[in-house]
């Protein structure tokens, strides 16, 4: 989500920041790697909502807060599809529709990966505090890399291609950290949720194994960020590593 910015950025033909096989191979592994992730998941997702079970997605949300202790968070359905997150700012845990209405292992398992968060935020859990933190950091990068794209759209010259080509690594560091973080949080929620599962007995339900696979993919599809995410960043510092070489 943080790279596809750099797909916007006119580019010239001479100079480093020309378009070259390299580029094109990045681009397309990445967007290759996500498109297989995404439709795995959305797959497993599909496959998972045609299995019933006694409790909606919200009731299971509901549910895992109170056996937590957790009173201070709200379980809301948003808009849309797979847009299931938690707001730490807000405490909620926002479903998306069929999410919060269904009942399947599919919804059953969303909903528990989201209440993970909310699991995360009461423990004070260490990662969950520092991606948070670098929100910020994060907007500000987000925001460089718009003027990045907007001077693209003006001559590439505008900075002068060295210049240019610092800030594009320095914002693609800072987001790929922030991928990287997102990591072990994703994965973590999905332990958690695993956890609680277990412990309800929902798991046995569930069917053990299709609770965890279910999970598991819910939790793989920051993996594609991430590789999205270092895979340009080491394309830009290859490239400003071969334009130093030159002078």
């Amino acid at each position: 989500m943080h790279t596809t910015i750099l797909s916007q950025i006119p580019t010239h033909t001479n100079g480093f920041m020309g378009i070259g096989i390299g580029y094109w191979l990045v681009m397309g592994g990445s967007m290759l790697l996500s498109f297989l992730i995404s439709s795995k998941l959305k797959s497993r997702f599909n496959e998972y909502s045609q299995i019933p079970l006694r409790v909606s997605g919200a009731e299971v949300a509901r549910l895992m807060l109170k056996q937590n202790g957790i009173t201070d968070v709200q379980v809301v359905h948003v808009g849309g599809h797979l847009t299931d997150h938690y707001d730490p700012v807000q405490k909620t845990v926002n479903l998306s529709e069929a999410v919060y209405q269904m009942n399947s292992v599919a919804a059953a398992a969303v909903a528990a990966h989201e209440c993970g968060h909310a699991v995360q935020h009461q423990q004070a859990y260490a990662w969950l505090g520092f991606r948070s933190k670098m929100v910020p950091i994060v907007n500000i990068a987000s925001q460089m890399m718009n003027v990045v794209m907007m001077l693209g759209l003006v001559g590439m010259f505008a900075l002068g291609n060295g210049a240019l080509i610092w800030v594009i690594v320095g914002c693609l560091a800072v987001t790929t950290a922030f991928s990287l973080v997102t990591l072990p949080v994703e994965f973590d929620a999905s332990r958690r949720a695993m956890v609680w599962l277990e412990q309800s007995g929902l798991a046995d339900a569930m069917e053990h194994e299709r609770a965890k696979n279910a999970l598991f993919w819910a939790a793989m599809t920051y993996v594609a960020v991430a590789v999205g995410s270092v895979s340009m960043l080491l394309y830009y510092v290859m490239q400003l590593m071969g334009s130093r070489r030159n002078e």
